[in-house]
């Protein structure tokens, strides 16, 4: 192997620059070429590349977003275009293929080189946290630690005006960010699609506490797959329970922003690893982090959503918020 290329693709996360950088880095400390591939699997057939040197990833690792760009492809869903996209690599010289993002990404990797033998390794970053296979994904804790610092922000508004806050944060297929944000700002329910909801035990929650001297409550949403789920919890609330709400919805401020001390720690970890693990002759995997750890694990194990997060703390969350 003496050239590996490297793109970021779908959602962007903080820490990915960080994980740009240490994937540069090392490949060049190994003697390797280095490419960047601009928009992700768009950049791959529209030939966008950039030949990286140790330079090209100065002062990026506090940066959020991610010097590469990103695009979702939609054309990568055909074979005849994923054969496409091998040849142009293997056209330019390039040996591996180092893919930066979520279970989307990822399965189009796999296909890719399932299909047509070329190396690939991934490396997760998504900010909702639902990767199957590893316990941690790159832009998670800098994601909750944005919205906790909203939520605590409207919180105040909240109790100044005694009301009601619906706070919508992202996780279309999971419920980790919900469940975290919920926890860490002592909000009165989290409210996750892939549940019931129990309109009637949300309602008396909040009296509950209204009785006891409480002004306001907060209410934490995961997204779902639709648009405008936290807009229906607060019409239910209002119209069948007379519960008076206010809905927020934090959108894509939960992308941006410096990444945490830990999302840049464990994007070099994944960064450094990736490298190692496609000159150890690991051409299909993934970097994950479990218990405490940065190991390499085959694709396979990366290519299903998990979202049991809330199931595993519902027990904890609703205990501390009564």
């Amino acid at each position: 192997m003496k050239k590996i290329a490297l793109m970021t693709s779908g959602g962007d996360a903080p820490g990915m620059n960080a994980a740009i950088r240490a994937v540069v880095r090392t490949a060049i400390s190994k003697d390797l070429d280095v490419i960047g591939i601009h928009r992700g699997y768009q950049g791959i057939l529209e030939e966008d590349f950039e030949t990286m040197e140790i330079s090209s990833v100065g002062n990026i690792i506090q940066r959020g977003g991610t010097i590469l760009k990103t695009s979702r492809c939609l054309e990568f869903h055909q074979k005849e275009v994923r054969k496409k996209a091998t040849d142009i690599l293997r056209k330019n010289k390039i040996d591996g293929l180092v893919v930066l993002g979520g279970d989307g990404s990822f399965n189009g990797a796999y296909l890719m080189s399932s299909e047509n033998d070329f190396p690939v390794m991934g490396i997760p970053c998504t900010i909702d946290n639902d990767i199957s296979g590893t316990q941690y994904s790159i832009g998670f804790d800098t994601a909750t630690q944005t919205a906790v610092e909203a939520v605590d922000k409207i919180r105040d508004t909240a109790a100044s005006h005694e009301r009601t806050f619906v706070i919508e944060v992202m996780g279309r297929n999971s419920s980790s960010l919900a469940t975290h944000v919920g926890v860490c700002t002592g909000a009165e329910d989290i409210i996750t699609p892939h549940l019931p909801t129990d309109y009637s035990g949300i309602a008396e929650h909040i009296k509950r506490g209204n009785q006891r001297g409480k002004s306001s409550s907060i209410l934490i949403v995961a997204e779902g797959k639709t648009e405008g789920y936290s807009e229906e919890v607060a019409r239910i609330l209002n119209e069948e329970h007379g519960i008076s709400t206010r809905v927020c919805i934090l959108g894509h401020i939960q992308r941006g922003g410096a990444p945490s001390a830990l999302d840049r720690f464990i994007a070099s970890a994944m960064g450094f690893h990736a490298i190692h693990g496609l000159l150890a002759g690991n051409h299909r995997h993934v970097t994950a982090f479990n218990a405490g750890y940065t190991e390499v694990i085959p694709i396979e194990e990366c290519l299903n959503k998990k979202n049991d997060y809330f199931d595993r703390y519902q027990e904890m969350a609703q205990t501390l918020s009564i």
